[in-house]
């Protein structure tokens, strides 16, 4: 697992940063709490001495609205290392993957959802194109609600590349259609495989619906363009697991 290039990583919001603290502790750099005096950010505050974090600094709430870059703070910030990213040949070495791989979802809130529902519903891994889904940023950390702190993350240079790859390599590579003559729930994702969730409106581009192995809609009569990628990776995956644990 590489870490992200680049500096310390900023975490904003009350379950992001505490989910950031239990993970990472001492190896937080700081975290910054509002210096009113609340029992959430008492509580808050205590956990992070717990934990081991050297520099928890109460401070006013303009300073955290100065040092939050507009992110929705709560009151309070955390300066965490950078993610550790999975590769694309460490996923496929994992005889029991589960991956979701996003094409086009650039609402970062939406893509910070896709991670909770990933990390909650199944462990499975997160894949993206560096440059055709939105960037990891402060707004995904907190639309994960800390959840990213616990994920398989996997960003790539080509989505296309990576999926055809693994399409090569065996793993079954189903990409989530509306118009698809078959449904999920008909093929066997009980053996290694990547969910593909294109944008709202727009669904998969053409090349990256080339590369999956197999095309298959959510429901019967599911409007799958008109789901969000979270919505749509939580049912998804919810399928898969339910055959897994059969």
């Amino acid at each position: 697992m590489e870490p992200e290039r680049g500096r310390s990583r900023l975490v904003a919001g009350l379950q992001p940063v505490r989910e950031a603290i239990r993970v990472h502790g001492e190896r937080l750099s700081r975290v910054l709490i509002d210096d009113r005096a609340l029992p959430r950010l008492d509580a808050l505050a205590r956990f992070a001495v717990d934990r081991g974090v050297g520099r928890v600094e109460r401070v006013s709430r303009r300073e955290l609205d100065r040092q939050s870059e507009g992110a929705q703070h709560q009151g309070v910030l955390a300066f965490a290392p950078p993610l550790g990213l999975v590769s694309a040949e460490e996923l496929l070495a994992d005889p029991g993957l589960l991956g979701v791989a996003l094409d086009g979802i650039q609402d970062p809130q939406n893509f910070g959802a896709v991670i909770r529902s990933a990390v909650g519903i199944a462990g499975a891994a997160v894949i993206w194109g560096e440059h055709s889904s939105a960037p990891l940023s402060t707004a995904t950390f907190r639309a994960s609600a800390g959840a990213i702190e616990h994920a398989r993350l996997c960003r790539v240079k080509s989505l296309v590349g990576a999926l055809t790859g693994a399409r090569d390599a065996g793993v079954q590579v189903v990409g989530l259609e509306a118009r698809a003559d078959r449904q999920l729930g008909a093929l066997d994702l009980t053996g290694p495989t990547v969910l593909v969730i294109g944008s709202e409106g727009e669904g998969m581009a053409r090349a990256v619906r080339r590369a999956c192995s197999a095309l298959a809609q959510l429901l019967p009569m599911t409007h799958l363009d008109s789901l969000n990628a979270s919505v749509a990776s939580g049912i998804a995956l919810y399928e898969a697991i339910r055959q897994r644990s059969r």
